[in-house]
């Protein structure tokens, strides 16, 4: 899984995995204050039961202070749905008034496959959880199996945040994030990955992303880790949404001359802070005239390129930083 690790970090909290049941620890006296970090739950390789660790964390925690969680691997033996998860989240929503930050999924390659992961819907998350800030999910589609990552569009208020990383999004996914009302967005990352895992999402599909009109408050643009992405660029060279960015990326994908001449043709981007295209299979010429763009308008480009790739090898074998 590549390109994929824990956070250190989460909602600018550190990240704390509580001891599981069983652990020989002393209690309450090791455990940080409820507030001051994001809880990160794992079912290890002790192959506990999620719901037994999810009781285990209520008791030991005072869940009305809990600021922001972090679901690590859940299954005992056998990958199962994130579903009974999603379930016991949810059920118990109330006990949880300051939560306002939730990342579903943390699992890196060692854990198991960003592909293999077995996801559900997770509307029910937003709408259990109106104060809900940021949510971050891992996870998507599958060639091999159907339980995939589903969402249904919502209006929430309060979310701010929202990030996919998949190595293969559905292209329903995409199309129920721009069919969301969230006033508030002003981060969106998009990881679309390969179509060997599900990852079908079109230029239509992200039509909505790209009009301007669906985010008013969006920064942050990220249309990331995708086959498509010179379409991608091409898009987003004359996309009414760029103009009321921060930060832009187009990174982690198979990005070429065709998409970055694109860009660097279109509209302007002299007002962007950050333009992150890491990852990429420019060529050198190209990639000289992005610099000239950070060091002109003092845009900070993120150029580098993708491990493993020459430009001269006639086989074009570009891939997608994260899919299986």
């Amino acid at each position: 899984m590549t390109g994929i690790d824990h956070p250190c970090s989460f909602h600018d909290l550190p990240v704390f995995t509580l001891p599981e049941p069983g652990d020989d620890s002393p209690w309450p006296s090791t455990l940080p204050t409820a507030d001051a970090i994001a809880w990160r739950l794992d079912c290890g390789w002790e192959e506990q039961e999620f719901a037994v660790v999810w009781q285990h964390f209520l008791k030991k925690v005072d869940p009305a202070q809990v600021r922001a969680l972090v679901i690590g691997p859940w299954w005992n033996g056998d990958y199962t749905s994130l579903a009974p998860v999603i379930e016991l989240i949810t059920s118990d929503a109330a006990r949880f008034p300051a939560l306002r930050a939730l990342f579903l999924a943390d699992v890196v390659g060692e854990e198991c496959e960003v592909s293999w992961l077995q996801m559900c819907d997770i509307t029910p998350v937003l709408r259990a959880f109106p104060l809900l800030e940021e949510l971050v999910v891992r996870g998507g589609g599958s060639g091999l199996n159907e339980e995939t990552l589903e969402l249904h569009p919502v209006r929430h208020e309060a979310l701010k945040a929202l990030r996919f990383e998949s190595g293969g999004l559905p292209g329903h996914v995409v199309r129920a994030v721009g069919a969301c009302e969230l006033p508030a967005l002003e981060r969106l990352e998009v990881w679309f990955g390969s179509q060997w895992y599900a990852g079908d999402a079109t230029l239509a599909d992200m039509a909505p992303l790209l009009s301007g009109g669906a985010f008013p408050r969006l920064r942050h643009l990220g249309l990331q880790n995708s086959e498509i992405q010179d379409e991608i660029a091409v898009a987003v060279a004359s996309a009414p949404v760029v103009a009321q960015l921060e930060s832009l990326a187009l990174s982690m994908g198979t990005l070429s001359d065709a998409g970055g001449l694109a860009l660097l043709e279109g509209q302007p981007l002299t007002h962007l802070d950050y333009l992150d295209l890491h990852h990429h299979y420019l060529s050198d010429e190209v990639m000289e005239r992005f610099k000239e763009l950070g060091e002109r308008d003092d845009v900070h480009v993120h150029l580098e390129e993708a491990d493993d790739w020459d430009p001269d090898d006639e086989d074009d074998s570009r891939y997608v930083a994260v899919s299986e």
